[in-house]
């Protein structure tokens, strides 16, 4: 059952973040992810009596469950921003398995605290690494005549980086940490709230517009809903399967993004990216082993 939430998680993630491509060109960044963090929080707020409760949040363990549902939040939010900074100005088939090649670091972070990794997954990690590197590196010069392309080129690598290198704390210190302490579906409601706020208060400080433009309502609420739904899932899968297992099938959303940029926006990539893009996901297998 974990595994099947694994890879329900990829799905719907990959679709999510596909969406949010469109998204982010049509509003910017901290709008597209104020409304999908806002509309997954109401949603959680309404559902939260029929999926557990309230947990350790008001069951009387003090601060502590509060503390670290403030803490996943604020990661998630640098993590979440710099995702979608880099749909809003890369290349999708190029950002998307950049930022999903976060579970090499969190495989290494559980190493660190004490567990042992065996020969596949350890293949898996340089694999991951080699990957990385053929991706940020292998940017083809674009076509002069194709101006959009040129707009684009090396774009969003940066972002994308800090996005997996965020990604990758989050899910060590959710597996570990966060989910025993908060509950799996409380951590969700947690990081909902806090990413709002976060989004909420720089948008007002910054004095950008705040409102929810007409033409991307229907993509805000795909983006909400499919975006919470896919983070209850792996949480739940968390609480089943090793925590190193289910983070390597969450990133396999890379692959669904990947698909989709190649088939609906006919993203070029050149040979060396696919063959990183290779490297990545035979790195996320051999690390599932």
């Amino acid at each position: 059952m974990g595994i099947l939430l694994g890879l329900l998680t990829a799905a719907t993630w990959g679709c999510s973040d596909f969406l949010a491509r469109f998204a982010t060109h049509r509003m910017g960044t901290l709008r597209a992810m104020l409304y999908m963090q806002l509309i997954g929080f109401v949603l959680l707020t309404v559902c939260l009596p029929w999926l557990g409760g309230w947990g350790h949040l008001a069951d009387g363990s003090g601060w502590q469950p509060w503390a670290w549902g403030i803490l996943a939040g604020a990661i998630n939010a640098v993590s979440t921003l710099s995702l979608y900074r880099s749909f809003e100005i890369g290349k999708m088939a190029l950002v998307a398995p950049l930022s999903a090649s976060y579970p090499a670091l969190s495989v290494t972070l559980s190493l660190l605290s004490g567990e042992r990794l065996s020969a596949a997954r350890s293949a898996g990690i340089v694999c991951t690494m080699l990957g990385v590197l053929l991706v940020a590196g292998g940017e083809t010069a674009p076509d002069v005549n194709d101006p959009e392309a040129v707009r684009r080129s090396g774009k969003g690598i940066g972002w994308a980086l800090c996005s997996a290198v965020g990604f990758g704390l989050l899910f060590w210190l959710l597996g570990l940490r966060i989910i025993p302490r908060v509950g799996a579906v409380q951590t969700v409601w947690m990081i909902r709230a806090v990413c709002s706020l976060i989004a909420g208060g720089i948008i007002l400080v910054a004095r950008q517009p705040i409102g929810l433009p007409r033409n991307s309502r229907w993509i805000a609420l795909g983006m909400g809903v499919g975006d919470t739904c896919a983070f209850v899932a792996s949480n739940r899968a968390m609480q089943i399967e090793q925590v190193a297992v289910i983070s390597v099938l969450g990133s396999l959303y890379g692959a669904v993004t990947v698909a989709l940029a190649a088939i609906v926006l006919r993203e070029h990539v050149s040979r060396w990216q696919w063959t990183g893009i290779v490297g990545i996901f035979s790195g996320i297998y051999l690390m599932s082993r």
